[in-house]
Order: C-alpha cells, then sequence, then structure tokens
C-alpha cells in the first residue's frame, strides 16, 4: 500500500511541476494550488518533497527541479524577501540544507549557515525567546513565541553542528526549553503561541492565532510540539525532550475520532460540519516515526504508538489522500490553514503533502527527510 501511495504521489509532483513552473504551492482553492514567488513561509515545503523524490526515485528530473528551488531561495536570501518571522527552518531545512544532506553542495552548506543566522536575529534576550513574527518591538507580535518553531530548531543544531559555534546550540535549547515551560500546559496539551511583555520579558499569558479559544488546543500545533520535541531529543539527548514528545502524543491520539484523522481544534464543537486537519495528522504521523525510532522495544508506549501511527497512515492512505484522481495538484484533501478566518478551511496544504510524502517514504525505503544528518545522540542531563 505503501509503495503505491508514494508512486501516485509521484506522478502528480512530476506533473505539478510543469504546472507551478518557476511558482511556490500554498494552499488550494477549488482544487488548485494557490501559487507565489517564493515570498510565503511555507514554500520550503514543495523543495523537500522535489528531494525527497530524487533519493527515492534517482529520477534526475525532481534533482532538477529541487536545484532550481534552491537557486530561487538564494535571490530570496540576496533580496531579504519577507524573512522577518520564525519559519526560517521550514523554508532553509528543507531546500538548501537538503541539497547539502544529498549532495554536499558547498554554495547550499553557505547559504543554509545564512538562514540560520537570519533565525538566530529572532532571539530576544529579555524574554529568552524567538520571536514568532514581525521586527523586533512589533506592536501586535513583538513578544510573541510559537509552538511551530520547534520544527525550525533543527536548523540551529545544523549549523551548530557544522561550525562548532556554540550560541546555536545554546539558542536552540533555550527555545525548545521555553515552549516545554510555557507553551505545553499541565495535561499534555498545548497553546498555539505565549506573549511576553516586550520591555520586561515579563510572561503575560498564552493565546491562539489559528485555534478555537486561547484555552483550547490547535491540532497542527500540538502535531508541531510532538516532531519538535522528538526532534530536539535527537539533536541533544535531553530526556525531558523525549518524555514530553512522548506525553504530546499520547494526548494528540487520545482525541482522535473514529477515522483517527484530527479535527482541526480537539476543543472546537463536533457535528457533520466541523473540519478535519489533514496535515496535522500527517506531520503527527511522521512525527511518530521519529519516535518510535528513539525509543527502546521495552517502552511501555510504543506499542501503542505502533497501533495508531499505523491506523492514522492507512486511513490517510484509503480515506484523504488523491490516489487515482486524475489531475489533482494534491495529495491529502481535507487539510485546514485558518479556520477562523474561513482561509483554505478544507483544501489541500502543500506541508501536509509533504510530511506525508515524508511518512511514506520513510515508511518504505527509511529515507528520513532533512531535519538532522545521521549522528549519534549527545549528552543527556
Amino acid at each position: 500500500m505503501w509503495k503505491h501511495a508514494i508512486e501516485d504521489a509521484m506522478e502528480k509532483i512530476k506533473n505539478n511541476v510543469e504546472r507551478f513552473g518557476d511558482r511556490f504551492p500554498h494552499v488550494s482553492v477549488n482544487g488548485r494550488y494557490e501559487l507565489n514567488n517564493n515570498d510565503d513561509w511555507t514554500n520550503g515545503f514543495w523543495s523537500g518533497m522535489l528531494w525527497l523524490c530524487y533519493e527515492y526515485s534517482g529520477d534526475e528530473a525532481y534533482r532538477e527541479a529541487a536545484r532550481l528551488t534552491v537557486k530561487s531561495f538564494k535571490r530570496r536570501m540576496e533580496q531579504n524577501i519577507v524573512l522577518d518571522h520564525h519559519d526560517i527552518g521550514f523554508l532553509y531545512t528543507l531546500s538548501s540544507q537538503a541539497q547539502w544532506v544529498v549532495e554536499q553542495d558547498e554554495e547550499s552548506r553557505e547559504l543554509t549557515l545564512q538562514a540560520a543566522d537570519v533565525l538566530m536575529r529572532r532571539w530576544r534576550e529579555d524574554g529568552q525567546y524567538i520571536q514568532a513574527w514581525g521586527l523586533s518591538g512589533d506592536a501586535q507580535h513583538g513578544g510573541r513565541m510559537i509552538i511551530d518553531c520547534l520544527m525550525n530548531l533543527p536548523l540551529l543544531f545544523w549549523a551548530y553542528q557544522q561550525t562548532g559555534e556554540e550560541c546555536y546550540r545554546q539558542v536552540a535549547i533555550k527555545q525548545a526549553d521555553q515552549s516545554l515551560r510555557y507553551l505545553v500546559r499541565g495535561d499534555d496539551s498545548s497553546y498555539h503561541t505565549f506573549v511576553f511583555d516586550t520591555e520586561t520579558g515579563e510572561a503575560l499569558g498564552g493565546a491562539t492565532h489559528q485555534g478555537f479559544t486561547n484555552g483550547s488546543t490547535w491540532a497542527r500545533g500540538q502535531a508541531w510540539g510532538i516532531y519538535g520535541f522528538s526532534l530536539a531529543y535527537r539533536h541533544t539527548g535531553y530526556k525531558v525532550y523525549l518524555d514530553t514528545a512522548k506525553r504530546m502524543a499520547s494526548y494528540f491520539i487520545g482525541q482522535l475520532p473514529e477515522d483517527y484523522v484530527a479535527y482541526w481544534d480537539f476543543d472546537a464543537p463536533v457535528n457533520a460540519n466541523t473540519y478535519r486537519d489533514s496535515s496535522a495528522s500527517a506531520i503527527v504521523a511522521a512525527g511518530l516515526i521519529e519516535l518510535l525510532s528513539l525509543l527502546d522495544d521495552t517502552d511501555p508506549d510504543r506499542a501503542e504508538f505502533e497501533e495508531k501511527f499505523e491506523l492514522t497512515m492507512t486511513s490517510l492512505v484509503l480515506h484523504y489522500s488523491t490516489i487515482g484522481e486524475e489531475g489533482a495538484e494534491g495529495l491529502l484533501k481535507h487539510g485546514s490553514y485558518y479556520v477562523r478566518g474561513n482561509v483554505a478551511p478544507d483544501d489541500y496544504m502543500i506541508w501536509g503533502d509533504y510530511f506525508y510524502l515524508e511518512a511514506l517514504i520513510r515508511l518504505e525505503k527509511g529515507i528520513k527527510g532533512y531535519w538532522y544528518e545521521s549522528k549519534p545522540l549527545q549528552e543527556t542531563r
């Protein structure tokens, strides 16, 4: 089943290369991806999909398309196009860093180190957090950190491994620690964002941007936490991160409906019209593969994680994928972007497609993606 799903996905991706040209997919409207000129936070996912397809197949067409996306990211860096946000890892880990992992290309390595420096400039010393959006002191977002940022920390860990500069590693660890302290609640659910006073660094409170309410649990935010803390453990060996990933995963799978694909927010009222978020479940599927790779065979949670992973992936492939749908641009249906804002509440999401493909290819061929290079865990604490 996994191989068939991959082959179907790769055919669609190859068709999309021609359709998209030098532009990048974001979310869909009426079954067609909206395209942009590499100025959104999601553009790295398309690049990452192309690198995965090349690694899986060896087909030079995917490699050439992937290389062209990296050239676009180089221009974006040179022209400083919409880089005042925390999603620098989503952009460059899956594009230039992926090229480095696959080809050991020195120019892509240098570009990725530049990206790490851009992310480092978002560190706010007073509050000890990476600012999510906007410039320093921004009236609306100046004091905001975000759970999504856990998935951008691998860029900093990679920069540390490449350069030996401790500052990258320390900022990544501090951000992970603050995420654990302020974004993960006592019942293992999560806030989407947390706000600090921009002048004093004082912690003000948790809030949401895309969830149902400030106190609810936005499914995609919980998903970022599961995969993000798993990767933080991979990079540090700090057991508290592994324990947190496990607890957040247990919470997530405990909220799943009968078909094992999440509603967009775990506290939103459920009725026949409640939106799902297949992209959140795709992130968790990829995250659970990583998490399981970190657990001993004797771990008491292992069997449940394996079972729920299998059920989720099977449901995504059989009931949410576009397998056999000729002309479909996306791989996963029924993703939600911003339900409260009525922005793509039930559509293709390019990040959902990416994590679905990453999970499939890791299952079938062991290709793990680009969040880390093969290495042993570091020291524990």
